[in-house]
C-alpha cells in the first residue's frame, strides 16, 4: 500500500492573482462609493439653492414678483414704450412678468415712484369676473383694502379710460388716480395709476398724455396687437390740455361716480 500524499499547495502565482484581482474590485467599489457620495452632496446643495432662490422675490420685496404664479423674465425684451416729452419724464423700470399659463405682464415705472403703466396680455391664466380693484388699490400703495370710487373718464387713442381713486379722497385735488381699460380682442387690459399733476384737470391730462404716447416695439407674432395700435395711432392726439369739457371727459364726470 502507498503511503498517502498530501494535495500539493496552490502555486504562489495564482494565489497573488487572486489578491490583485480581490484588490482592483475593492478599489472599484470605493471609487463607486466616494462618486455616489459626492454627487449627492452636488444634489443636496442644489436643492437647497433652489429653495433659497425661491424666497428671494419676497426676501427682496419686489411688488411684482409677488403676483401668485408670475415671475420676472430677465431675457424678454420690452414690447411697448412711451415718449418722452422731455427729460424729466424718463423711466425707472421696465419689468416683464410671465404667467406659466401663458399670461405676460409688461410693467414701467417713472422716476420718483410717481406713476405706473402695466400692459396685460392674457393667457390662460386670465379671470374675467375677476375685479381688478384690489390689485389697483395696493398698486398705488393703498394696500387691497381701501375702496376705489369711479372718477370719470378720459378720451385717449384706446377710446375712453375709466379713471378711479381712493374713496373719501378730497374731491378739489385727489392724490392720485388709478385707470383701467379693457379689450377684448386681442385679450388686453392696460392699467395704472399717476400723482402726475397738481390739480384733478392736470392728473387726467397726464394720464391721457402718457396713453398716447403708448407705442408697441414688437406684437410677438400677434396680429391682432398689432392692428390694435395701428388704428390707434389714427386717433393720436398731441399732449396737452384735454378737449372741451362735457359729460363724457369733464374734469369730475359727477355723474359717474359710485364706490366700487
Amino acid at each position: 500500500m502507498q503511503p498517502f500524499q498530501a494535495v500539493s499547495a496552490v502555486p504562489p502565482t495564482t494565489t497573488r492573482l487572486h489578491l490583485a484581482m480581490a484588490s482592483f474590485a475593492d478599489e472599484i467599489v470605493g471609487t463607486f462609493a466616494r462618486l455616489f457620495a459626492y454627487v449627492g452632496t452636488l444634489a443636496l446643495f442644489a436643492i437647497l439653492g433652489l429653495a433659497a432662490l425661491g424666497q428671494l422675490p419676497s426676501l427682496r420685496g419686489d411688488e411684482a414678483p409677488t403676483r401668485q404664479g408670475w415671475s420676472v423674465a430677465d431675457r424678454s425684451h420690452p414690447a411697448f414704450a412711451v415718449s418722452q416729452i422731455d427729460s424729466s419724464d424718463k423711466t425707472e423700470s421696465y419689468t416683464v412678468l410671465r404667467h406659466p399659463e401663458g399670461g405676460r405682464r409688461d410693467v414701467i415705472r417713472w422716476v420718483g415712484g410717481v406713476a405706473e403703466l402695466e400692459i396685460y396680455r392674457a393667457g390662460g391664466e386670465f379671470d374675467p369676473a375677476r375685479s381688478i380693484m384690489p390689485d389697483m388699490a395696493a398698486r398705488i400703495g393703498l394696500g387691497e383694502v381701501v375702496s376705489l370710487e369711479e372718477a370719470g373718464t378720459i378720451d385717449t387713442k384706446f377710446g375712453p379710460i375709466a379713471l378711479f381713486r381712493p374713496t373719501g379722497t378730497a374731491k378739489p385735488a385727489p392724490s392720485c388716480l388709478g385707470y383701467v381699460k379693457r379689450v377684448e380682442e386681442p385679450s388686453l387690459v392696460i392699467s395704472g395709476w399717476s400723482c402726475q399733476g397738481d390739480t384733478l384737470p392736470a392728473r387726467r391730462a397726464a394720464i391721457a398724455c402718457t396713453l398716447n404716447r403708448l407705442t408697441l416695439l414688437t406684437s410677438g407674432n400677434e396680429p391682432k396687437l398689432a392692428g390694435l395700435f395701428a388704428q390707434a395711432e389714427l386717433k393720436r392726439r398731441t399732449c396737452g390740455p384735454l378737449g372741451p369739457v362735457d359729460w363724457v371727459t369733464g374734469a369730475a364726470n359727477a355723474q359717474l361716480r359710485g364706490s366700487l
